[in-house]
């Protein structure tokens, strides 16, 4: 409840009086809810309803919240460039300016020359004012030529200052690194682009050159007495007229030579040789088209004892008595080019034509070349060393990468899990091993043998593995024709030979006896007998003690 003093009244008490309009006397309600979410907002009105402008914005403030974004979700807003704004390096991105110019660096060690002009290209780069300076790179001069100074800001002093556009010009000399270049000249844009920048270029200088490379490039003085014979006249003749004559080279007389055909050419307009292979299809040679280059062959030299190692030397005129022409091949007769011999067989119709023309020839029968036969070579095969099995080791006589032998996979599958085990006795003249049992073992599935010693305590000898899965061929079988033991040779009471050791079989299990009559046609009666008399009597004593 609230009071106020009339006007002109002093505040005291029965000078006021209360307002009857006001009927609300609440504060007023801090908290709002909004989408689900509570936030806290300023009263705008005190108690009793009267209207507070403590907490009021003004019209300003009010203007700028109507055009600002939420800040909590998207953030501050961003202010817009200038719309006339272009960064730099968007403004001159590949834009370069380019001088041609040139630096003189002495050469000491030489008594041709005193120094050298190398011609370099300076480009800077208006994007980040970097320079960078690349010499062209010249064949087979030895020098390590291309970019002599990368791309960055070169210094122009020591006080921290770089080198600007601005100051460079057309004939300056311009210091880098302590080398000086001097700039004679500039390409198109740049020229333009500093014009509009209103620098005043100077005049374009004269590119020097480097005296000894010019020396090089001027032709040697020859004298050479011109000759009577017309080679143009040969050449506007005879050009893209050539011989073709197709022979042999017999190298069978030397260590791994055959008799091998070649095409041989030509040349009409410059009396020029060329030697071509023939390949086949599939016949195990790398494609060389070329025996020997097209060149002039000589046929008799001035001096044929000459002992100076001419080989790796270009033969001259001087060297040569007389060179191949089209008069020194023929059919039916041998040509010997550079060493080879080559037996010339035929010829084709253009090279007829133009014998039966130029010089009278008209015999021209092919000569028929006959293949000798190739000598069958027999194939001898080592004797067996003892390593591996015989079959296996066999296999490296066949190629080169051997193949394992083939297993029959239908036996092995049939009979898979099928051994035949027998006891065996040590056959020594010792009587230490005569006392030793052995359990032998028969794979039926791919017919090896493996030897087991059961240990027996206190005998002194170790037990164990005594010989691994094997085949086991027979006493007197040879590597040619080699046979192995079969069930059918371990009968009871047999012996047998394995690797030099002879081992008696005296005993073997009932699964051996069922397996044989199971399979009589298989076996021999001899060897099914043998072992049902070794089990006649364990059976009869079986008989009587279940009864």
């Amino acid at each position: 409840m609230s009071s106020e003093p009339g006007l002109g009244l002093p505040f005291l008490p029965g000078c006021a009086f209360r307002d009857p309009m006001k009927k609300s006397f609440h504060r007023s309600q801090t908290l709002g809810y909004k989408n689900g979410f509570a936030f806290s907002r300023l009263p705008t009105v005190g108690i009793g309803g009267e209207r507070l402008y403590v907490n009021q914005l003004s019209q300003a403030e009010l203007d700028e919240l109507s055009n600002m974004r939420p800040t909590l979700t998207y953030g501050q807003a961003k202010q817009a460039p200038p719309s006339g704004f272009v960064p730099a390096h968007v403004a001159f991105d590949k834009k370069i300016l380019k001088f041609d110019a040139y630096f003189q660096e002495d050469v000491p060690l030489s008594a041709e020359e005193h120094y050298r002009i190398r011609q370099v290209g300076i480009y800077y780069y208006l994007e980040d004012d970097s320079m960078s300076v690349i010499e062209p790179v010249v064949q087979n001069s030895g020098l390590l030529q291309g970019k002599l100074v990368r791309r960055h800001r070169v210094p122009k002093n020591d006080r921290g200052d770089h080198y600007h556009w601005k100051d460079l010009n057309r004939g300056m000399n311009i210091t880098m690194y302590g080398r000086t270049y001097r700039i004679v000249d500039c390409d198109p844009f740049t020229q333009v682009f500093l014009e509009s920048q209103g620098i005043e270029l100077n005049p374009p200088e004269k590119m020097i050159f480097d005296p000894y490379t010019e020396l090089r490039r001027m032709p040697v003085r020859k004298y050479v007495t011109p000759s009577d014979f017309d080679q143009l006249k040969q050449f506007l003749t005879y050009d893209k007229q050539v011989l073709r004559f197709y022979a042999t080279w017999d190298d069978t007389d030397s260590m791994f030579g055959e008799n091998r055909p070649y095409i041989i050419h030509y040349y009409l307009a410059d009396d020029t040789v060329e030697v071509r292979e023939v390949y086949k299809q599939n016949d195990g040679r790398d494609p060389f088209p070329i025996l020997i280059k097209r060149q002039r062959l000589p046929k008799t030299f001035v001096d044929k004892k000459k002992t100076f190692p001419s080989c790796v030397l270009e033969i001259s005129d001087q060297e040569v008595l007389e060179w191949y022409t089209a008069k020194d091949f023929a059919v039916g007769k041998s040509t010997t080019l550079l060493g080879r011999t080559f037996f010339i067989y035929d010829c084709d119709e253009f090279t007829r034509n133009f014998y039966r023309d130029k010089f009278g020839i008209t015999d021209f029968q092919p000569v028929e070349i006959k293949k000798k036969p190739l000598e069958e070579v027999p194939q001898v095969i080592p004797p067996y060393n003892g390593f591996g099995i015989l079959e296996d080791s066999l296999q490296n006589c066949f190629s080169l990468l051997p193949k394992p032998p083939r297993k029959d996979i239908i036996k092995m599958l049939e009979n898979h899990h099928k051994v035949l085990r027998y006891q065996v006795a040590l056959e020594s003249p010792n009587p230490e091993d005569r006392k030793r049992r052995f359990i032998l073992s028969y794979f039926l599935s791919n017919d090896t043998i493996s030897i087991y010693e059961p240990p027996v305590r206190n005998s002194g000898i170790i037990g164990g593995k005594y010989l691994g899965k094997t085949r086991v061929a027979k006493p007197g079988s040879t590597t040619e024709n080699a046979t192995y033991y079969e069930p059918s040779d371990l009968t009871i009471g047999s012996t047998i030979e394995v690797f030099g050791h002879r081992f008696v079989i005296t005993d073997a299990d009932e699964y051996v006896l069922n397996y044989m009559e199971s399979n009589a046609e298989s076996f021999p009666a001899a060897t099914l007998q043998s072992l049902r008399d070794h089990f006649r009597p364990r059976q009869v004593v079986k008989e009587a003690g279940n009864s």
